[in-house]
């Protein structure tokens, strides 16, 4: 049984029978030979590429000549801020550090209610910080030191009134008790 041509004008390698390569023509590049030495790529001093030519013009050329306009010739760094999508990100600087500093110093007008709060807040803000890796540890510090310093103001002035009341208190019970 036989089947037609099949469409688009290929033969079938199979149905044909072995095929032989046409002869050589003198002077037209014909099969390789497959017993022909290869010379090797990689011995010292070969150039796979000796003689080729590149498909792109060598650099320094007449297309360098004048650049597209808004962009600098070769060898020519950008102007600031010609690729703004590129910059660094600002670092954040963490949000408990600012208000712990605030708080502490706040203390100062609160005789001292705040200072505490801002000095565990600066605490709070310093462990964030070793673990998030923000900004802001040099304010939580502060934060720290000012509310401290403040607390310990506001309770050496409450000390100091109740040491004054007491010794108030006493110095009229004394003067009472002496008959005047």
């Amino acid at each position: 049984m036989t089947y037609p041509p099949p469409s688009g004008g290929w033969q079938d390698p199979l149905a044909a029978g072995p095929q032989s390569s046409p002869p050589a023509v003198p002077g037209q590049p014909g099969p390789a030979d497959p017993y022909a030495p290869v010379a090797d790529p990689y011995a010292p001093g070969a150039d796979p590429y000796a003689g080729a030519k590149s498909p792109y013009p060598p650099p320094g050329g007449e297309q360098y000549a004048a650049p597209m306009p808004g962009y600098p010739g070769p060898g020519a760094y950008p102007p600031p801020g010609a690729y703004p999508g590129y910059a660094m990100p600002a670092a954040r600087t963490n949000t408990l550090a600012i208000v712990a500093l605030v708080l502490s110093l706040v203390g100062f007008a609160s005789c001292g209610i705040t200072a505490p709060i801002g000095a565990i807040m600066g605490h709070v803000a310093r462990k964030q910080i070793r673990e998030t890796g923000e900004e802001g540890d040099g304010m939580a510090l502060a934060g720290i030191i000012v509310g401290w310093i403040m607390t310990a103001l506001m309770l050496a002035v409450i000390t100091f009134y109740i040491v004054m009341i007491v010794i108030a208190v006493g110095a009229s019970n004394a003067s009472s008790t002496s008959g005047y």
